[in-house]
């Protein structure tokens, strides 16, 4: 028996930041359940580790992108995940070009399109109202008026997930995924196999969502918040 709202069906996802650490592993965990999986791209010889993971790349920089040309590359998609994300190094600006303007453009590339589905990778503390003057508080603002914004967006059946301090941590299949978790850290390795079960699970549509370790097996801790 597969996920819960699995269809017989598989899916076609397209994920934005298809080359991020994150995505990688979403990516290689999609295309090995038999789902056709595209990673957007900003550089081309980032192309060839999403073919080795199993994911079509797509050459697109969502920084300079049209609504439209976004939209022509979500073309018959079920599921629409952003993982894309400025990167360490970058500053307050390009936090603000990518983790939040990109975010908005490819959700409203999404709802053109009619892709429903909508998961985002935020952060734990995303706040379009914190303050501070370092770069890392930008990130946070910049996160927090994304998830606004596609908090907004009626025609998408959002699910806004905030992890924790990631890690390289070998994943363990164990997690706490509440609407408040507390502070805490998670592999990365255990979000990308929660945004599986995300894209799976439309019932978790609406839902703003906290992950970090702990004691419950993902799917169970998905079916459990699907079911308030």
């Amino acid at each position: 028996m597969g996920p819960v709202g699995r269809t017989v069906e598989d899916m076609r996802i397209v994920i934005a930041g298809g080359h991020g650490q994150i995505a990688l592993r979403l990516e290689r965990l999609l295309a090995g359940r038999g789902d056709e999986v595209a990673g957007i791209i900003r550089h081309r010889e980032q192309g060839e580790d999403l073919r080795t993971v199993g994911a079509e790349p797509v050459l697109c920089d969502l920084e300079s992108a049209t609504v439209e040309q976004v939209a022509a590359h979500l073309q018959g998609a079920d599921a629409a995940v952003f993982a894309a994300g400025a990167g360490p190094g970058s500053g307050a600006a390009r936090k603000d070009t990518v983790d939040r303007g990109a975010a908005v453009l490819f959700a409203d590339a999404a709802v053109r399109t009619g892709v429903r589905r909508y998961i985002v990778v935020s952060s734990m503390g995303a706040d379009a109202n914190h303050p501070g003057d370092e770069v890392f508080d930008a990130y946070l603002r910049a996160k927090g008026k994304a998830d606004a914004y596609v908090r907004g967006q009626s025609a998408l059946d959002w699910t806004i997930l905030r992890p924790g301090a990631l890690t390289n941590d070998a994943g363990s299949g164990l997690v706490r995924l509440e609407a408040s978790t507390g502070r805490g850290s998670i592999p990365r390795d255990d979000v990308a196999t929660v945004l599986a079960e995300l894209v799976d699970t439309s019932a978790t549509a609406g839902l703003t969502l906290e992950l970090i370790s702990g004691s419950t097996p993902v799917s169970v801790a998905v079916k459990s918040v699907a079911g308030n």
